[in-house]
């Protein structure tokens, strides 16, 4: 994929991994109950976000971060069940996290002005968010878990992670930048 010119609209931008085998299971849900999916953002585990703002992203920016997360090596995962952040937000949880972990601690000490959720979230947990405070309420998340949980699990191998730009527009979020793990 490379590099790609900045989309001026662009305020934020993401490192995260891209789980293109989860979509047949959580892309219709997430369609309606996930602001970022209706932004443009795949099905994904984030690793780190908020990351550099999209004007101040250089050549040399990518090429670190190519590198970071080039030091990890590729691997496969199972999404097994679901999890909850409260009764906020319905995710599916990846095994092992670990390696996903890794990712953000490599990022962040390639990068550490940047803190995942701006420092928000002291323990950060590697999860795939299937939705996310629906104008339902918790009733609509319930009813997509339920169908989730029959679909499960998914299996993926991770042997990348992307750099995305976009804003809080629909359809805004781009990948800037592919970034392979080690032997991916």
């Amino acid at each position: 994929m490379g590099a790609v010119p900045h989309v001026p609209a662009a305020r934020e931008s993401a490192v995260l991994v891209p789980v293109p085998a989860a979509e047949h299971v959580v892309g219709r849900h997430r369609a309606r109950l996930d602001r970022a999916a209706a932004e443009g953002v795949p099905a994904h585990v984030t690793i780190l976000y908020p990351f550099v703002p999209p004007p101040q992203i250089t050549a040399a920016t990518i090429r670190v971060l190519t590198a970071a997360v080039g030091s990890v090596g590729f691997f496969d995962c199972r999404f097994p069940g679901t999890a909850w952040f409260g009764e906020e937000v319905l995710w599916l949880t990846p095994v092992p996290d670990e390696p996903f972990r890794t990712l953000t601690r490599v990022v962040m000490a390639a990068f550490p002005g940047y803190l995942p959720y701006g420092g928000a979230i002291a323990d950060v947990v590697p999860h795939l968010t299937v939705g996310d405070c629906p104008a339902g309420g918790v009733a609509e998340l319930r009813a997509a878990e339920a169908d989730v949980l029959d679909a499960l699990p998914v299996r993926a191998r991770i042997n990348r992670a992307w750099l995305m730009t976009g804003s809080r527009e629909p359809g805004s979020w781009h990948a800037v930048a592919e970034l392979p793990l080690a032997g991916g």
